[in-house]
């Protein structure tokens, strides 16, 4: 059954999908704008053997999840190279896609661009710019001209052909615009403080130093929040505009 505005629990019917990697990954902030846009949404763990929706015309838009896994290792996850497969193709069809770290790798990946380890990896909190087309963005430039940022990743990408640079710092791409309803966050907009604190007991992924962690975040997560409830809102907004244009 199709709950208004909420998660799509039965498969069936035109919904969002949300690639989401491991369990420990989540919509976080995302859950809300998607439910008071009106935008159905289901989680499709490929990872554990989900198929895709035999019909990709029933797939409305696309948000891709971060993961703890690189976008080029489809020789240790197969389900990658499914994945990368699905986006080009929702790519191709105009769709609404957002890519949040690893999800944003992946668009570059299914875009032709190259992706690869990052210069350091980049695990807390850092600063981000936003570029001269990234002030102009209709997501990205509702953000301050810089911001700290909260991140947790080891993988970087090219721009691809086309694509517009939005936001970076001196490490690595921060956010990209691929067409009109195409974008990509290496950083983390949609996190909760509870997702940061089951990031840091994860076996498979610890930080260096959790507790340093931690206490850099508790006095920065709300403003944050408050960035990413922006992004997020912005984001949502246009995709329904998409959807209503068509």
């Amino acid at each position: 059954m199709v709950r208004r505005g909420g998660e799509d629990s039965s498969g069936e019917g035109t919904s969002w999908l949300v690639l989401r990697h491991t369990p420990a990954e989540g919509l976080g902030l995302l859950a809300n704008p998607l439910r008071e846009f009106g935008i159905h949404h289901r989680y499709l763990d490929l990872p554990r053997g989900e198929a895709l929706p035999r019909d990709l015309r029933t797939v409305g838009g696309l948000i891709v999840l971060g993961g703890t896994m690189a976008a080029y290792e489809a020789d240790r996850h197969p389900f990658l190279a499914t994945e990368s497969t699905l986006i080009e193709r929702l790519l191709t069809a105009g769709r609404p896609v957002l890519g949040i770290c690893l999800g944003a790798q992946l668009i570059a990946k299914a875009a032709h661009s190259w992706v690869g380890p990052a210069p350091e990896p980049e695990i807390g909190w850092y600063e981000v710019e936003l570029t001269e087309a990234g002030l102009d963005d209709p997501v990205l430039g509702r953000l301050p001209a810089r911001f700290e940022a909260f991140q947790w990743h080891y993988y970087t990408h090219g721009l691809p052909a086309g694509a517009r640079e939005l936001a970076c710092n001196d490490n690595c791409i921060q956010g990209l615009r691929l067409g009109e309803r195409v974008w990509g966050v290496q950083f983390h907009p949609e996190v909760t403080l509870a997702q940061i604190e089951g990031w840091c007991v994860d076996p498979e992924d610890p930080p260096p130093d959790a507790e340093k962690l931690l206490a850099e975040t508790r006095p920065r997560i709300e403003q944050w929040n408050e960035l990413g409830r922006t992004l997020c809102d912005a984001f949502c907004a246009i995709a329904e505009r998409a959807r209503a244009a068509a």
